[in-house]
């Protein structure tokens, strides 16, 4: 038996391959499954199963794509219904992979149709769970991205409830737990940077888990300082039930150099969005007017999906030498589909053809010091959380993720400094608000990380100073 986690950390999104015996199943693939393919034909095994543990909302998973590749039977627990042929599983089904099983344990909660898979070994010992989004390290799913017109937040929380006392505690310590996600998903709250636990820690350490809790106190606790889900999270639910493009179609149309003019035409012609996916201080140094930032050295994906509200946008990408085809495929995991090329050469050839640039100020902690006065416009845009433990005392809370709602609080007129936490959604940010008219913007390099090292005037309300 082998079982490997494949782990990416741009969507803290864990995948899983198992074998015995020349047989393969995998659990909640990610979009592109060639690499899934490739791992099996170099093993001489076959691709059996593909286990979905429920329907994802925070990624396009790559079951559609892969079971038409291999001949694999699209594995759902009860309740999933779809547009395409699945395998329905019954509650504790049992799935024969080579020497080993794998039960099916239904555990709404996070979704109705939420399933544990159980991997039994050889031997007939119970080895792992892999528990999807009902149980992660430290913290279980979110009960309210599932709600219907007669369920609500609070009765999906007392199924999750049930599920974990019922289905997923009684198992022995030694289980292994494969959630699928850590630290940095949005589909909890608490999550653990480990993504590898035992069950008995978890009994330890994870608040859901206490013996002595209540169902009124799991309830409250769970539901407990939730933000508002990210916008795409409902129509990546939706394509993953009703189904999507073939990646590798996706991929061959939107892997396209272009040159400037070809670039710049079809900018106009499709009212395409230029995406920028370059490091945040190539963009404030120069970059193509209008054109929005988003780094793929940063949560690339998760910040495309909640700012960028039409999976069908045309999107023109400016990459780093080399970075096309990760940044399209990257697109593609969030069911962002509709790339339809990138700049050739980037911005060095955009220059040479005599295109117009712009750039952002940016300034860094000591000299925003320098200049720091009670009376200058500040914004942070880190998440309300951030801002509530910690912040600059005339800084004014514009948080990233609900930037377009709150637009009209700022004015066009006015000089504003923006930060966040380490820089990256900062220059988000201001290429956003650059882009709706807010020409003067000066952002400060290295955020809060670096400002927190000043003697600018600060509220802590985690930790009062005392008088």
């Amino acid at each position: 038996m082998n079982i490997e986690q494949i782990y990416t950390g741009c969507l803290a999104q864990g995948a899983y391959y198992i074998e015995s015996e020349g047989e393969v199943a995998i659990i909640d693939p990610l979009r592109e499954t060639q690499p899934y393919i490739d791992k099996a034909k170099a093993e001489n095994a076959q691709i059996k199963y593909v286990f979905e543990t429920h329907f994802h909302a925070d990624f396009v998973s790559g079951h559609i794509d892969l079971a038409k590749k291999t001949g694999a039977t699209i594995v759902y627990g009860p309740n999933a219904k779809t547009s395409y042929d699945i395998y329905s599983a019954k509650d504790e089904e049992a799935f024969k992979l080579g020497k080993v099983t794998i039960k099916a344990l239904h555990t709404p909660g996070h979704t109705l149709e939420s399933t544990t898979y159980l991997l039994i070994d050889e031997q007939g010992k119970n080895h792992a769970i892999f528990t999807g989004d009902t149980l992660f390290l430290g913290d279980v799913g979110r009960p309210d991205l599932a709600i219907k017109q007669d369920l609500t937040k609070e009765d999906l929380a007392g199924m999750l409830f049930d599920s974990l006392r019922n289905k997923i505690m009684p198992l022995a310590d030694d289980v292994i737990v494969y959630p699928a996600h850590g630290a940095g998903s949005a589909c909890g709250k608490n999550l653990s940077k480990e993504t590898v636990d035992t069950l008995g820690n978890q009994k330890k350490t994870n608040y859901a888990l206490r013996a002595d809790m209540s169902k009124e106190e799991f309830v409250a606790e769970v539901l407990d300082g939730i933000l508002p889900p990210p916008q795409y999270f409902s129509k990546n639910a939706m394509l993953n039930k009703e189904g999507y493009a073939a990646f590798d179609s996706v991929l061959e149309k939107g892997n396209v150099p272009l040159d400037p003019e070809e670039f710049e035409a079809l900018a106009n012609h499709e009212g395409a969005l230029v995406l920028d996916v370059r490091t945040q201080e190539e963009f404030v140094k120069e970059h193509i007017p209008n054109s929005i930032f988003i780094g793929l050295k940063g949560q690339f994906a998760p910040w495309v999906g909640a700012l960028i509200t039409d999976l069908q946008q045309p999107i023109l990408l400016v990459v780093p030498e080399g970075k096309s085809e990760e940044a399209v495929t990257r697109l593609s995991r969030v069911g962002y589909d509709n790339t339809l090329g990138y700049l050739k050469g980037g911005m060095d050839q955009w220059k040479k053809s005599g295109k117009e640039v712009e750039s952002i100020t940016s300034i860094d902690a000591n000299e925003f010091e320098k200049r720091y006065s009670p009376e200058l416009s500040i914004l942070d845009v880190r998440k309300p959380g951030e801002f509530d433990s910690t912040h600059l005392k005339t800084a004014m809370s514009l948080p990233l993720d609900f930037l377009s709602e709150n637009m009209n609080k700022i004015d066009k007129d006015k000089e504003y400094y923006v930060h966040c936490a380490g820089g990256y959604r900062s220059v988000i940010a201001a290429s956003i608000l650059k882009a709706r008219g807010f020409n003067n913007l000066i952002d400060i390099a290295g955020g809060y990380g670096a400002l927190k090292n000043t003697d600018i005037p600060k509220t802590n309300f985690a930790c009062p100073s005392s008088k």
